[in-house]
């Protein structure tokens, strides 16, 4: 299971003085998010921009 804190759309949102995920998603989407059956975020996209970097 991916962990938010590692997820590029995880941002400090300094009005709310917390993280949240900052996914653009329509009114479909975030339904589908909210009654997902497993646990695994369908959104998640790792934030190590060095990743690709590392393979080369």
């Amino acid at each position: 299971m991916e962990s938010c804190d590692s997820c590029q759309y995880y941002n400090y949102d300094e009005e709310m003085d917390m993280y949240v995920c900052d996914r653009d998603m329509d009114e479909d989407e975030y339904a589908r998010f909210l009654t997902r059956k497993n646990r695994t975020c369908p959104f998640y996209r790792d934030g190590d921009e060095y990743k690709t970097a590392r393979k080369q």
